[in-house]
Parts: structure tokens; C-alpha cells; sequence
């Protein structure tokens, strides 16, 4: 919530207005309830930006319950299909839908077997949503951030003794801020891409994509 109010200050102060709605969106009527009060509370909605996100390591399968698999699988995938339900009727021509999978998706790592098949699920899901709502002028894209930091990073996202070594892999040698996302979330979002879609971009640090 600190984070959040720091970064509604930030949009106030640049002229812009932002709406501050806490939830989780494990809870379907809630995740539909969301997108109808921001679309109401702003006056319209051009862009659905799809970023939440549930990851906890796990080195073995068998440690994986079904409630834990379950978790995953709602927060980072059925919150998406619940959201774009709920914004498709209130979505003119030249609106914008963008996703967040990840380089899980093409590297996954062993000890995140479920959060990596989830964003896999979303890259699928990105690319048949765009050519389903192709015809009524909406684009959809996805970003696929590689190793970025982020709270799930330090709330159990990873194995702690690894987090010193985060991103070292890349042949940047380093993690990504969220900052250096920024860029490509906007450009999606624009005008700019007007001719893209069902395409995903990778910030990954030069972990490729494909």
C-alpha cells in the first residue's frame, strides 16, 4: 500500500489521476467488480495493463498441494480471462490490452514448475485473445520481463541464499529494475504500435526469448 500511494502521488503531481483499489483477485466477482469501478471512477478505459503476479519456489514436485498449484493458477491466469471479461464491453476501437509472461516461459527454472507454466498459459492466451478481438480494433500484446526485481523476489519467490546471485546470469550480468520495463508497457499502450499485436517483448537482459 506505501508503494502504492507513493506512486498514485507521483501520477497526481504530473497532472494525471489515479484510483487506489486494494484487493485480491483471487476472488472472481471482485476481479470483474475492479475493472467496472476504474473504468467508472476514471471516466473511460483505453488500456488494461495485466500484472499481477503469485510465485513461491519449490524445488520438488511432490511438495507442490494442490491449493498451492491452485493459487497460482488463479492469480496469474484466471484473473486475466475474469478482467478482460469485464472490459471487452466498455472497449472501443484502438483500445490496448497488455499481458505480463515472462522468460519463465521459454527458460523455465526448475524450482518455479508451476509459476512458469502459468505464464506460458498467458503467452497462449495473449496471442489467441489478439486474433479473437482483432476484428473490433483491440490489440493485445504481452511483455516477458527476465529476471526483474520485484517483491516476488524477496516474499518467497526464490530460495533466499540465491538472491545475492540474482540475475547474474544474464550476459548483462545483472537484474532489471522495474523501471526498465516502463518503456515497453507505454509503447504497447500507444499509438506507437497501432500495427502490433499478438506479439510478445522480451526484457530479459539478453536471456533471449526464442
Amino acid at each position: 500500500e506505501k508503494d502504492a500511494i507513493e506512486v498514485r502521488e507521483l501520477i497526481d503531481n504530473s497532472g494525471g489521476r489515479a484510483v487506489l483499489i486494494p484487493w485480491n483477485l483471487e476472488d472472481e466477482k471482485f476481479a470483474k467488480k475492479l475493472v467496472k469501478q476504474a473504468h467508472k471512477e476514471l471516466g473511460g478505459l483505453d488500456i488494461l495493463i495485466l500484472n499481477a503476479g503469485y510465485q513461491q519456489y519449490s524445488d520438488d514436485i511432490m511438495e507442490l498441494t494442490t491449493e498451492h498449484i491452485h493459487r497460482t493458477f488463479v492469480i496469474n491466469v484466471y484473473s486475466m480471462f475474469w478482467m478482460v471479461q469485464a472490459a471487452m464491453p466498455l472497449l472501443k476501437p484502438g483500445a490496448s490490452i497488455i499481458t505480463t509472461s515472462s522468460i519463465q516461459a521459454y527458460q523455465p527454472s526448475k524450482e518455479l514448475l508451476d509459476y512458469a507454466a502459468t505464464k506460458a498459459a498467458i503467452m497462449a492466451f495473449t496471442r489467441a485473445l489478439a486474433k479473437q478481438v482483432a476484428d473490433k480494433g483491440i490489440r493485445v500484446n504481452a511483455v516477458a520481463p527476465g529476471p526483474i526485481w520485484t517483491a516476488l523476489q524477496v516474499a518467497g519467490g526464490r530460495a533466499t541464499e540465491s538472491i545475492p546471485e540474482f540475475g547474474h546470469d544474464t550476459p548483462l550480468k545483472r537484474a532489471g529494475q522495474p523501471v526498465e520495463l516502463a518503456s515497453t508497457y507505454v509503447l504497447l499502450g500507444s499509438d506507437e504500435s497501432s500495427y502490433t499485436t499478438a506479439e510478445v517483448y522480451g526484457v530479459t537482459g539478453g536471456n533471449h526469448t526464442m
